[in-house]
């Protein structure tokens, strides 16, 4: 096999690579700084070119990738600047008069989120929201086009709320999203709006699959049949994630490839036994029609989701391929696919749907091309068991190796990965694809005579024996390993190394795992933050130097904070209040941490709660300690040895996280430069005509 890569492929990852160089970049001048220079190398590659010479393959690469890397930043430039709304610029408490856009059913949470076109009173424009509110407070006209009316309390999209979190007023942006909140009481129907579209059938078809089959099997039933999850319970997800089988929750590759198959396998059978047909028509034509208005007819039915869609244009590739007489999978047809994505949704390259589903296809596609495993694989004339084992032994291999692929992306994004995935998705994704989807397709199917209930309580069984298996598999010791935030460099090393080990042919692929090895390397030495603070100042988190474990101060009711700080500092187990660890001295209104790290002694003063401090003893306080941290602003006489993380330094930064040994800081403002969608809030105005009471010190 000739040494070298095929360019097509490498068109999609230029394009993908501007549209990460956008997300990369701060600001406008650096976008135009990146387009620039690569149209000035495509016109030096193109004048190369002219000239002639043996030596064209490199400039005209070098023109090809310049001018995809600058059409990929322009696309998603393009589309931030069309489809983008402005936040809204604070919080509101307000009535409102909406129209009723999207319902989602969260049952498994009793809630349900609206998504709903409004005016603010005194505004220009129209927004969208999305609202979250109690079963018992929607009437049940409310469904898409109703016109409705209710008290909400509604905020801006959240950003980030430590380095390396979850942006969701990124992706708010791109869904025009101004503002997200909850109902404030029941909601009106002022009027109903008119069945449209494959909404409604959607919500029917979920409701009878959840009714057919009870509890979190119901939910994924209810998932796969119509793409709605909200029944499936928040614990059993969990499970389904550390088990490395969160996949299977999406519509996705595995669902519509199902699909797909078995319309195409049951057409192409059915077909052939009409021999009048056989004779006058070529059936794998015929038979990919048909796989082509299932999986549209699939996709639409399942709300038409970007991984939905994305799947769905690489099965129609794949059948016409089929019907070509051609390969149905190549590292070419994953490019087109990915190609026809980020023309239509190219923020989705910055996401981990996008890299995990373009990225275990590649694997599998670069694993079996690569010339010792079709050796492996090739006939030849032996018993049936043998063939068995070889086939068994490939599926434990292509498992292995989509688990090595997507690690890096489960560290980068959630901070977190199963390592048992490959073992649990040898049985998981085959009883999916062979026996739940099967049995919700032909319990659908009798239920049109009214005898589906015998393949309900078998499609239950399925799926609770699916969960069985992912929570028992999240419950082995080690069964998930966490790493604290990685960095884009490491991160992008990787991504390097697996892409020139994936699209490189002969040996010269083998160079794509000096990146890859080094990127690991760098994420072996990466070292958790000491502490971390959240942008309002509400939690205060850190990591105790001895056991590792995680001390919070100010996390509530809620397990969203310590989940959060988890994830950031890569830490397992049970987290402790930092009011009961023994290195801290705590009263009612603060507490006083002394930690040692990097061979030193640090004091810091954290506040538990907002309020006024007599400004003497908080100067004296301060002197004392080498950070203080207080969601409210002190005054300029505070002056710690190091650092005064108060109210206008946590809403310029959106929040960080401390490196004390290295004398490092990481914040959330770094990572955003000066996209749209972040706007460092502006300080609280002051209230000076309602003062808090004060707060007492700790002892001096």
């Amino acid at each position: 096999m000739n040494a070298g890569p095929t360019l097509a492929p490498w068109l999609a990852v230029g394009m993908a690579a501007g549209v990460a160089g956008w997300f990369v970049l701060a600001d406008v001048r650096q976008w135009i700084y990146l387009i620039t220079l690569c149209l000035l190398a495509s016109v030096a590659a193109g004048l190369v070119l002219r000239r002639g010479g043996d030596l064209v393959c490199l400039p005209r690469a070098i023109l090809s990738l310049s001018l995809s890397v600058a059409l990929g930043c322009g696309l998603v430039w393009g589309k931030s600047t069309l489809v983008g709304a402005p936040a809204i610029p604070g919080p509101l408490a307000l009535d409102l008069r909406a129209v009723v856009l999207e319902r989602q059913e969260l049952t498994a949470q009793s809630r349900i989120r609206l998504v709903v076109g409004l005016r603010l009173p005194g505004a220009d424009r129209a927004i969208k929201a999305r609202i979250s509110l109690k079963p018992n407070d929607l009437a049940s006209g409310a469904r898409e086009g109703a016109v409705i009316r209710l008290r909400a309390r509604l905020f801006p999209p959240a950003p980030p709320r430590l380095p390396g979190g979850y942006d969701f007023a990124r992706a708010a942006w791109f869904d025009g999203l101004a503002a997200t909140g909850s109902a404030l009481g029941p909601v009106q129907v002022e009027s109903q709006g008119a069945e449209s579209g494959l909404a409604p059938w959607r919500h029917a078809l979920a409701a009878h699959v959840r009714a057919a089959v009870p509890g979190s099997a119901g939910g994924m039933a209810a998932a796969f049949a119509s793409g709605e999850r909200g029944g499936i319970t928040p614990a059993d997800e969990a499970a389904m994630r550390d088990a490395g089988l969160t996949h299977l929750l999406s519509v996705s590759g595995l669902h519509v490839s199902a699909v797909v198959a078995a319309t195409y396998f049951l057409a192409l059978r059915l077909l052939a036994l009409w021999p009048w047909l056989v004779l006058r028509v070529r059936l794998p034509v015929l038979a990919s029609g048909m796989g082509v208005l299932a999986a549209v007819g699939y996709t639409l039915l399942t709300g038409a989701e970007v991984p939905t869609v994305r799947s769905c244009l690489g099965a129609l590739l794949a059948l016409a391929a089929m019907a070509a007489g051609r390969r149905p999978f190549s590292v070419r047809l994953l490019a087109l696919a990915a190609g026809f994505v980020m023309l239509l949704w190219p923020e989705a390259v910055v996401g981990p749907s996008f890299q995990m589903s373009f990225g275990s296809v590649l694997a599998i596609v670069a694993l079996h091309e690569a010339a010792p495993v079709r050796a492996f694989l090739a006939r030849r004339h032996e018993g049936w068991w043998i063939r068995l084992g070889r086939d068994l032994a490939m599926l434990l291999l292509t498992g292995l190796v989509i688990e090595l692929a997507l690690m890096p992306v489960a560290f980068f994004h959630f901070h977190r990965a199963g390592i048992y995935g490959s073992l649990a998705n040898l049985v998981a994704i085959p009883l999916t694809t062979f026996v739940s989807m099967p049995l919700i397709g032909a319990g659908l199917a009798f239920d049109l005579v009214g005898a589906g209930a015998p393949f309900w309580h078998l499609c239950g069984w399925s799926l609770d024996l699916l969960l069985a298996l992912a929570r028992w598999v999240a419950a082995r010791p080690d069964a998930v390993a966490q790493l604290p935030v990685m960095g884009g460099w490491a991160y992008g090393l990787i991504v390097l190394g697996m892409l020139w080990l994936a699209l490189w042919r002969g040996n010269v692929r083998l160079f794509g795992l000096v990146p890859a090895v080094v990127g690991c390397l760098w994420l072996a030495l990466l070292t958790p933050p000491d502490m971390v603070i959240t942008g309002d100042g509400h939690q205060f988190g850190m990591i105790d130097p001895q056991s590792r474990q995680l001390l919070i101060l100010g996390q509530g009711r809620s397990t969203y904070a310590r989940d959060m700080m988890q994830e950031a500092m890569g830490a397992s187990g049970e987290a402790m209040p930092i009011e009961q660890w023994r290195g801290a001295e705590c009263n009612e209104s603060f507490c006083r941490i002394t930690i040692r790290q990097g061979g030193r002694d640090w004091r810091i003063l954290a506040a538990r709660g907002g309020g006024m401090v007599e400004e003497r003893a908080m100067a004296a306080a301060c002197a004392y300690v080498d950070i203080v941290v207080s969601r409210v602003a002190l005054s300029p006489s505070c002056r710690p040895r190091l650092l005064r993380a108060d109210e206008p330094l946590l809403y310029r930064t959106g929040g960080f996280a401390l490196y004390l040994a290295q004398g490092r800081i990481v914040t959330v403002a770094q990572s955003q430069g000066q996209h749209p969608w972040w706007r460092a809030p502006s300080l609280k105005p002051q209230e000076g005509a309602i003062e808090p009471p004060p707060v007492t010190l700790l002892d001096q």
